[in-house]
């Protein structure tokens, strides 16, 4: 099965999760679930956007000039009254500017004795007056649906009002691994055993998307542990496993899935890494299962649960950004499976950027990914490639974030 095909029939089957209202403060890295609406004008009124004198137009029209000060408009205490002929107020930055005011003198433009100003230069009318509403308007949308809460967007919701926010809930993916040569991280390694990283790694990656994972440890290679470890995963809205969904002996995640229902919608694609891939329902409960190796399950990850996790906040575009990037090295041509090679990206001498592929790409090699920033996606029987061909690149840094 092609890789578009696969992604397509795992986003076919989800739907985005309900909304939830959380405090403001708690809100960074969640999904907004309905567009956030201003219900003010900010600014609420004009103010000052320098230190100065506001004054009015008629007494602007010669300089220099000498007006009486009649008060002080400050931020948070403006000046209540109204400037009339010949008068002005002092005003600092973020003050209302006073009724009848016109212009801003800066303060190094003026001199004060008393009550009297001299005021020896004026700017534009209207130059460092900040109208109500500049920043944004009553009715205007802050946060679309689907966006993600950043530091700047909390700043703006917090700057309208907003104490709290309607976000989706966090997907909540269950994950599995599983094979008797696996031993959790600071355990004692056995003979021909090693340490698990899939789940921990698995679990890093659906946080940074938004995500709440649940553990379900390491399952040994029987039907029945794998069913029974299954089971444990009722009350998430996602489950997925890794190892064990290929054809080998001892390869029984499908069995075991079955002994709870478990219905395929497909199994294996054309990829590489991870052809074993495995797609279906636990009931109502979505199952991804990939595959073992370190490098297969990070990349199965990132093309197919991190667009069913956007699916799931309700993310308007689900879709993995490419770019189209010059190598700066050859490939030979590409045999039937959909390929994507570790690379890395670069600056060339030219300050170009450009791409080249690893040399070594077994998929059990999790240093060659951690040292790579990209993946080349080369698509089925693509022929050969050379420097200066572009090709398309997925950025390593989407593991990151959605």
């Amino acid at each position: 099965m092609p890789v578009e095909e696969a992604r397509a029939r795992i986003l076919a089957d989800l739907r985005a999760l309900s909304a939830e209202s959380i405090p403001l403060a708690d809100a960074y890295g969640r999904t907004v679930a309905q567009d956030i609406v201003s219900a003010m004008d900010q600014p609420p009124a004009p103010v000052s956007a320098m230190d100065g004198y506001a004054l009015r137009s008629a007494d602007a029209e010669k300089m220099p000039a000498s007006l009486r000060k009649i008060g002080v408009s400050r931020a948070g205490a403006r000046f209540s009254g109204r400037l009339e002929p010949g008068t002005c107020v002092r005003i600092f930055t973020g003050a209302v500017v006073p009724d009848g005011a016109e212009f801003i003198a800066l303060q190094e433009d003026a001199t004060e004795a008393g009550d009297v100003v001299t005021i020896r230069e004026v700017p534009n009318k209207g130059q460092y007056i900040r109208k109500a509403g500049l920043d944004f308007g009553k009715g205007s949308v802050l946060a679309a649906a689907g966006s993600v809460l950043t530091a700047r967007l909390i700043g703006l919701l917090a700057a309208a009002g907003h104490a709290s926010v309607s976000v989706r809930k966090k997907p909540r993916i269950a994950v599995l691994s599983t094979g008797d040569e696996l031993v959790p991280p600071g355990g004692t390694l056995g003979a021909d055993q090693i340490f698990a990283s899939n789940g921990i790694a698995l679990a890093s990656v659906i946080t940074g998307w938004g995500g709440s994972p649940i553990d379900l440890g390491i399952a040994s290679d029987e039907s029945d542990v794998i069913a029974a470890a299954a089971e444990r995963a009722r009350d998430a809205d996602m489950l997925v496993t890794t190892g064990g969904a290929s054809v080998g002996d001892h390869d029984l995640v499908q069995d075991g899935l079955r002994q709870k229902g478990f219905v395929s919608n497909f199994w294996r694609i054309a990829m590489r890494p991870g052809k074993p891939l495995m797609f279906g329902k636990l009931g109502d409960l979505p199952v991804i299962s990939m595959p073992g190796n370190p490098v297969s399950a990070l990349v199965c990850a990132l093309l197919f649960l991190r667009p069913a996790m956007a699916k799931m906040l309700g993310h308007a575009n689900t879709d993995l950004v490419f770019e189209k990037i010059k190598l700066s090295s050859a490939l030979p041509a590409n045999d039937r499976r959909e390929d994507y090679m570790r690379s890395q990206l670069t600056i060339d001498s030219g300050g170009r950027l450009t791409v080249s592929a690893s040399k070594t790409q077994d998929s059990s090699m999790l240093m060659t990914l951690t040292n790579a920033n990209a993946l080349i996606r080369r698509k089925p029987l693509a022929p050969p490639a050379q420097a200066g061909d572009e090709v398309d690149v997925l950025r390593l840094d989407q593991l990151n974030t959605l």
